[in-house]
């Protein structure tokens, strides 16, 4: 038994389609637990079958938290996770339960278990102004603007990803300091918990590859794109400029999906590019989960025993 005060947690971490889902449910219901998602998608309401969100029957075998917290047409940040996911899991912990932590949004660990730096807080006119450059110019144009600016900010975002490059340029713009150098700095916060990390991750990347494919030709049988026509029918999204820079609609699958309907490819084409993009997303999760040093790797497929050792040590009881 660990003599360390702080109160226990486990995150479960992993690329797409590697098995958290099923685990976190078992680790929940073994050690008196409740779930806390940490995934970007899971935080919209109506993304559902293309974000793999936990069915009503296993949100009834085990509490979740941080599920449809937000409108699609609305933004969710890393640091509004972080301030939610902490009164989430202080809730779990004063009610004796165990915090269960799974998903695969690596900037929401990030956020939530080392905490954020303190930037300046947003303003609204300033975004508008940015939002109405990119409009115009294009957000990949916006990118190669931060790439003067802060080449360490512009080499860890992403061209197609606007809501962190129109805070980037926010930051720069409002303090004339890159955003990196505040990052870099700034004290943080970090979460009071003793955080046991597991990762599970198929040793073989052919079988990680499969199980994308597989999950998603069922969404597809379940109903994916009949899940987005209802997005894009929602009067909150058509009220939207340019609804493909909403997160909600970049989320892996469903911009493929977006620009399907909008008439870009041929069902087949749509198909290759969602699971394409999902591959992508899982190498990207991978990668930056080999960063986490203090983090357990596992293969769900052969490595039950170990994992049941390595819960059994850090919770010795159930």
């Amino acid at each position: 038994m660990s003599l360390d005060p702080r109160p226990s947690a486990i995150a479960i971490m992993g690329p797409t389609a590697s098995g958290k889902t099923a685990f976190a449910l078992e680790v929940a219901e073994r050690f008196n637990g409740e779930i806390v998602s940490v995934d970007s998608a899971l935080v919209y309401r109506g993304l559902d079958i293309g974000a793999a969100k936990p069915s009503a029957d296993e949100r009834t075998r085990v509490p979740h938290h941080l599920l449809d917290v937000r409108d699609p047409w609305q933004v969710y940040s890393a640091a509004d996770f972080a301030h939610d996911a902490r009164r989430a899991m202080d809730d779990i912990a004063a009610r004796g339960r165990l915090p269960v932590l799974a998903g695969g949004t690596g900037l929401y660990f990030q956020a939530l278990l080392e905490g954020l730096a303190a930037l300046p807080p947003a303003d609204a006119a300033l975004r508008d102004r940015i939002t109405a450059r990119a409009q115009q110019a294009g957000w990949p144009a916006l990118h190669a603007e931060l790439a003067r600016i802060d080449p360490e900010a512009a080499a860890r975002i992403h061209a197609t990803d606007p809501q962190r490059i129109q805070r980037a340029l926010e930051v720069f713009h409002l303090t004339g300091t890159p955003i990196s150098h505040w990052q870099r700095t700034a004290r943080r916060e970090r979460l009071p918990y003793r955080v046991l990390k597991l990762v599970l991750a198929p040793a073989d990347r052919a079988v990680l590859h499969a199980r994308i494919a597989q999950r998603f030709d069922l969404m597809l049988a379940q109903g994916f794109l009949e899940e987005v026509r209802a997005l894009r029918a929602l009067p909150g999204m058509q009220a939207v400029a340019a609804p493909l820079d909403l997160p909600a609609v970049r989320a892996v699958g469903y911009r493929q999906a977006w620009e399907f309907l909008d008439g870009q490819g041929d069902a087949r084409d749509f198909r290759e590019r969602a699971i394409a993009a999902t591959r992508q997303l899982a190498k990207r999760q991978l990668t930056w989960l080999r960063g986490e040093l203090d983090a357990r790797w596992f293969d769900p497929a052969t490595d039950a025993a170990r994992l049941a050792q390595a819960l059994a040590l850090f919770l010795p009881r159930g």
